[in-house]
């Protein structure tokens, strides 16, 4: 039997923390696993202070470890792609967010930053700004919700959502410390809050330009699992934690090009909505690791989220498959709202691919 109930006394490290490191810098360097869902990490040091992802190596690590290759030949690489400051080592250490490639240079199967990449280089002269709507819920080590009773449910749903006082929302000091922890970091956070389950919360990333957004998504992610481990609790990306009549996990893609942004912008987000109607199974197959099929527990027609059947838009429905705000429907410019990606999304693949349809018009099959 597991002891929970056994933690480190943190505050130990303090003794450890303010040490002279002789100059020298911890580099994380972080990836994605053959999940497609989960990171993995490893430092390296290096003796100065980086200041750009090309000032760092290409490193390696045990793929047959990670799902991403077999153990005869297990070699892969991580090429470092962007660079954050580290709010856990602070100092000059840093967050490195690293490609994976296989033995030969090619991208491992859950690389899809390469592509994404190269799409928004395609698209750039159409300014695409991003941002994504992270959901989570928190849960205890025995994945129980966290502040649920032990033994039956709290309220139905109704005084979470954005609300305030203990009966009401669980977890606010983790929450808080991984807000300051991305903003430390240099990760455009824009903002948090309690979501309509309880122990289910929500931050936004953004707004980012191009290849950006997956950057500081994923590892927004991380710094949320490293700083839930230090409360000892779970932060889950399930887009459907709990059966029944409980509100599942999205990550909303708010999207713009210039053009909709501006004014007139109405039409083009139209013409968007209209091409991305064309193309709803495509979306949905890049929308969850597992190609529709998580997204397919939440996406029900109920608890505001649109049927992964059919495709909807409309102004201010949360229960449509895009949403155009009502501010944008006002105002005749702006950007609309996926809601369509679930919590466990890989942001280069839904970035990329609302890119490819709305922009380039050009799908790879």
């Amino acid at each position: 039997m597991v002891d929970y109930s056994a933690k480190l006394d943190k505050t130990i490290m303090d003794r450890y923390m303010d040490l002279d490191t002789g100059g020298c810098v911890q580099a994380m360097y972080v990836w994605i696993d053959g999940s497609g869902e989960g990171l993995r990490a490893k430092t390296k040091t290096v003796d100065f202070e980086p200041q750009s992802p090309s000032d760092l190596p290409v490193w390696n690590y045990d793929g047959s470890s990670t799902a991403q290759s077999e153990g005869s030949n297990s070699d892969m690489y991580l090429h470092p792609v962007a660079i954050f400051k580290d709010p856990f080592r602070r100092g000059n250490n840093k967050l490195v967010m690293c490609d994976s490639y296989k033995y030969d240079q090619r991208p491992a199967e859950t690389n899809f930053r390469k592509t994404c990449a190269e799409v928004m280089e395609r698209a750039k002269a159409s300014h695409p700004w991003f941002g994504i709507e992270q959901e989570y819920t928190l849960l205890c080590q025995d994945k129980h919700p966290f502040g649920w009773p032990k033994l039956g449910y709290p309220g139905p749903q109704g005084p979470y959502y954005c609300g305030v006082g203990a009966n009401k929302v669980f977890g606010r000091d983790i929450v808080e410390a991984h807000y300051r922890a991305c903003m430390y970091a240099g990760i455009k956070i824009a903002g948090s809050n309690a979501e309509v389950m309880p122990a289910q919360w929500e931050y936004q990333v953004g707004p980012c330009e191009g290849i950006e957004m997956g950057d500081h998504l994923w590892m927004s992610r991380f710094i949320l699992h490293r700083v839930c481990e230090d409360f000892g609790v779970v932060a889950s990306l399930d887009p459907k934690p709990m059966p029944g009549d409980w509100n599942g996990a999205g990550a909303h893609c708010n999207f713009s090009t210039l053009a909709m942004r501006e004014k007139g912008g109405m039409k083009h987000i139209l013409d968007a909505v209209e091409k991305l109607e064309k193309r709803h199974d495509d979306h949905i197959r890049a929308y969850d690791p597992n190609n529709g099929e998580d997204n397919a527990r939440r996406l029900t027609g109920f608890h505001e989220t649109s049927s992964i059947d059919e495709f909807s838009s409309g102004i201010a429905n949360r229960a449509a498959s895009i949403r155009i705000p009502r501010q944008v429907g006002d105002t005749g410019c702006g950007y609309l709202e996926d809601r369509r990606p679930s919590s466990n999304c890989d942001p280069y693949r839904v970035t990329e691919a609302i890119v490819r349809t709305t922009v380039l018009n050009d799908w790879n099959n």
